[in-house]
């Protein structure tokens, strides 16, 4: 029998591999290192408190918080303290300096809860929509209506205003009435013929309040396509912090979750000023379902207005306000109308989310219905938006808001985070925050403080002393993904017009919970799976991305300190500005190629359309094509070339453009660019192992193999522009091809046979040394067994902690290279002790772990310690009615959004079952 690809964890977590060689893995350093979303529930924190949870978060392996203020706790108000008050500064200062004594960083959020918003915020600056009401009139009527806003939620408001009044006839002709309605809402006009409708347009409020505000923080949610309205709400931060950071690497802004939210008191002026045109005439076709082509003309310069007002005067602002402090930002665009390319690469770290559980193949990964988001599930392609934004415009970090909703509340595991977070990694994102860590004081019993939607990364979660492992893994995937710059080859356009062209509905919000009606259908999205299926490594672009592009060197680059890419491609499209298709003909002619995967059919928008259609037309006109074989067209563009063809693939051929095979064996891979060679971060989802040569398109003159989870480092078997793995499902490995040599460097360790595996199938004993809610009995098992077994001591059927089986192994000879510990079955990780020393902690899929040093001829003990989840204490609690979650606000809510309870839960099987097997291995000479 032969094992693939052995797992081997260091004794020390962050050890970074075999040191007495050059180490081949790059500086860790606390951006590398995951991050948390710290939650300040009720801002009822302590000097006392925030020193114990920033100490033992370091210790953990955390490099960083992200502060967020939300709801508190009942019973704990004289403890609140309002958000941005002096007490509260003292709080953030105490705490920046701590973290600054540990090598931590700490970001926090320009506001509590979500979205942005609070008291500071007016009635003038909160968020505007349009609120629309018809009335009918015909010829010779006197109109005795008054045209008055009617909605009671509103009367009230001081800013509300009439902004438009147009008629239409029965032709559809349109007659501005604005200036015919006097300040008491009564018309002065009379329609000579015919029967007409007005629609009338008021500047209303959404009236949303900011989501779980922290005391200090309530208030309405900010007009985010207001200039004033953003400043005016920055300045609260201008009195709080002075002149100083406070020692805030970045400031935060939450995804966009501002609902109805489609207008601001200027935006007739600002329309015609950005698009050439009054929209009075046209308000019908906005606020109407009419299925016309005009109502999409108008319907996209509306929706690409929006965009620019969100762009101009938040985010580019946000961005200006943040350097004025000498501190970065970091901001979620999605959920937003605005582009979402031009908004994350608009500030200094874009940011993602995920949000619900995937789906793979891996074996033994566990993922049941009962326990996750029915209607939400990561998307790969949507993860994309963020870091091609970062990797077109030259930034180093991506983050991500990881983890969100990933199971329901305390059935996690680090297993199922491990595949999670490495899609993430494969998207091209290289800095991730999970979703979260709540503040709780010393004296607040288990299971503490907590938030909803979350993994709780919490000291309190039983499986907190293995969480070292997961940890440690991320620390060293980052220290290489934040290496260089990515190497992708390919840019794709984001054809936005033909979303914001639709003529259905009025704003379109770009969100990771709605991808499914903007995203998935188009051609685009299957453009980006194809493509990356067989081995493409691509990047998206806008109009205004392309617009700033240069071609040198038969490449395309948007800016200095970004990648510069080989090919752009046009995916099938209808709308293309005819002054994008000028700028793409511009990099042509400068030795760029093209491809378009059909003619542009026409341009959006209601402006001069004949004029603009006929000018797109004579820009295509110019580009001469030639037939090839395979239904694909070609022609030399000045320098560069242009090639149709409905099948991209065929024109990446045409263009010797040259995939990653290595995606024909079902591997994923994520490339990054140093000075002085390439890595490729590799994971297997497949369910099978993979144990042959894979093709590189980069070999360089040494390939390294370097292990993520344990730190391992060795040469890799090569030949003929191929590297020889051996991966299981569910691992993951780094290659660095490297232009210079290292002769320090030792072999990797490859598998050459296995031996009859020893089976622990002797008695073990079986005790347990923290947790509760009271520890069970110890026991001696006549075989391995879970501890939830047995349920004659009830105390484990309530247990969430840490449970110990241990024995000996008798070894009656040591003559092989190493030996493999492997788990049958395990709930849910594991420390490994052999002879007292730790041999390291097996946390994900496959359970297994190498022991080989650790073990002697004769008598071996083995001990290891199990961690378990924390639902089976969570339901006890539940079913003895003990109260643990109290809150103001939300309080606590299950995975559906409903009223958590754990009292009908099964009991989760807990400890160890199946076989453990010690395989002799012998590697390769």
């Amino acid at each position: 029998m032969k094992i693939q690809n052995i797992v081997k964890l260091s004794l020390i977590c962050f050890t970074f591999g075999n040191l007495s060689a050059q180490n081949p893995w790059p500086k860790a350093t606390e951006t590398a290192k995951p991050w948390t979303r710290w939650w300040w529930m009720g801002n009822a924190v302590d000097e006392k408190g925030l020193d114990k949870q920033l100490t033992t978060l370091n210790k953990a392996g955390f490099g960083g918080v992200e502060i967020v203020p939300i709801y508190g706790a009942k019973g704990f108000e004289n403890q609140y303290i309002n958000y941005l008050s002096p007490e509260w500064m003292k709080m953030l200062h105490f705490t920046t300096n701590k973290a600054k004594s540990l090598n931590m960083g700490v970001d926090m959020s320009v506001g509590t809860g979500w979205p942005i918003g609070g008291p500071q915020v007016d009635e003038q600056d909160a968020a505007t929509k349009m609120i629309v009401q018809t009335y009918t009139i015909d010829s010779g009527e006197n109109f005795s209506e008054k045209i008055v806003l009617k909605d009671e939620k509103q009367k009230n408001l001081k800013t509300i205003k009439l902004n438009i009044v147009t008629a239409y006839n029965e032709k559809n002709e349109a007659f501005i009435l604005t200036d015919k309605v006097n300040s008491e809402g009564v018309l002065n006009w009379k329609p000579a013929t015919g029967k007409w409708t007005i629609y009338a347009v008021f500047v209303g409020k959404t009236l949303q309040k900011v989501k779980r505000a922290a005391p200090g923080g309530e208030g309405y949610t900010l007009d985010h396509f207001s200039p004033d309205a953003t400043k005016d709400y920055l300045k609260t931060f201008d009195k709080a912090f002075g002149n100083s950071n406070y020692g805030i690497r970045s400031f935060f802004n939450d995804s966009y979750e501002v609902y109805n939210a489609d207008w601001t008191p200027d935006f007739l002026s600002e329309f015609k000023k950005r698009r050439g045109y009054d929209l009075s005439p046209y308000i019908k076709y906005l606020v109407s379902d009419e299925q016309s082509e005009i109502a999409g003309r108008v319907k996209s310069d509306y929706r690409e207005t929006l965009s620019e007002l969100i762009l101009n005067n938040f985010t580019k602002d946000f961005t200006d306000w943040a350097h004025s402090k000498n501190s970065k930002n970091t901001n979620q665009a999605h959920g937003s109308p605005g582009n979402l390319l031009d908004l994350y690469a608009a500030v200094d770290i874009p940011e993602s989310e995920t949000f619900g559980s995937s789906v793979f193949e891996i074996p033994g990964l566990r993922r049941d219905s009962t326990d996750i988001q029915k209607s939400d599930m990561p998307d790969f392609n949507m993860l994309k938006f963020a870091s091609s934004a970062a990797n077109v415009t030259g930034k180093k970090l991506t983050s991500n808001e990881t983890f969100t909703w990933l199971t329901e509340h305390f059935k996690t595991s680090w297993s199922q985070a491990k595949p999670e977070v490495e899609q993430v990694f494969l998207s091209g994102i290289n800095h991730v925050f999970y979703h979260g860590t709540t503040y709780t004081p010393a004296d607040v019993p288990f299971p503490g403080w907590l938030f909803y939607a979350s993994v709780n990364f919490v000291p309190e979660n039983s499986l907190w002393p293995h969480l070292e492992g997961l940890n440690s893994y991320i620390e060293r995937t980052q220290s290489v993904l934040q290496s260089g710059k990515s190497d992708n080859e390919l840019l794709i356009y984001w054809p936005i017009y033909d979303t914001w062209s639709s003529p259905k509905g009025k704003d379109v919000a770009f969100k990771v919970h709605n991808v499914e009606k903007w995203l998935q259908p188009t051609t685009f999205y299957k453009d980006l799976k194809e493509l990356s299926k067989i081995g493409y490594s691509l990047d998206m672009i806008s109009d205004k991305m392309i617009s700033e592009s240069k071609s040198e060197n038969q490449k395309i680059q948007v800016s200095k300190e970004a990648s510069s890419y080989q090919v752009l491609i046009i995916p099938e499209l209808t709308y293309l500005p005819e002054t994008t298709l000028k700028n793409i003909l511009d990099l042509a002619q400068n030795g760029a190629s093209i491809i378009f995967q059909n003619e542009p059919k026409d341009i959006p928008g209601n402006f001069e359309v004949e004029k603009r259609r006929n000018q797109l037309k004579s820009l295509w006109n110019q580009i001469l094509f030639q037939n090839q074989a395979g239904n694909v067209k070609i022609a030399n563009v000045g320098k560069g070339k242009i090639v149709l063809s409905s099948d991209v693939a065929k024109g990446l051929e045409l263009l010797k453009i040259e995939r990653e095979k290595l995606t024909d064996t079902g591997l994923k891979f994520v490339r990054r660019n140093f000075d002085g060679g390439k890595y490729y971060y590799i994971v297997n989802y497949t369910s099978k192992e993979i144990n042959q040569n894979i093709p590189l398109n980069f070999i360089g003159k040494q390939v390294t193999l370097m292990n993520p989870k344990n730190g391992d480092f060795g040469l890799a078997q090569t030949q003929n522009n191929s590297v020889r793995v051996q991966l299981k499902s569910g691992e993951s490995l780094i290659i660095k091809v490297s232009e210079n040599a290292d002769n320090s460097i030792s072999k990797w360790n490859y598998i050459e046979k296995t031996d009859t595996p020893i089976i622990l199938n002797q008695p073990w004993n079986l005790s347990f040394k923290e947790g509760g809610p009271e520890l069970p009995k110890s026991q001696t098992l006549k075989k391995l067994e879970p501890w939830t077994n047995f349920s004659e001591d009830p105390a484990t059927q309530s247990f969430s902690g840490t449970g110990v089986y241990t024995t000996t192994l008798n070894l009656n000879k040591k003559n092989t290279d190493d030996y493999l510990l492997k788990f049958d079955k395990l709930y849910e990780s594991a420390k490994i002790i052999v002879n007292g020393q730790e041999a390291g902690i097996v946390w994900s899929i496959p359970f297994e772990i190498n022991i080989g040093k650790y073990l002697k001829k004769g008598k071996n003990n083995i001990q290891i310690e199990v961690c378990n989840l924390m639902a089976n204490r969570i339901r006890y609690m539940d079913q003895n009615k003990i109260i643990w979650r109290n809150y103001n606000e939300i309080n606590f809510v299950n995975v559906d959004y409903k009223a958590f309870d754990a009292s009908k839960w099964k009991v989760q099987i807990s400890g160890l079952d199946g076989q453990i097997q010690i395989i002799p291995v012998t590697y390769s000479k």
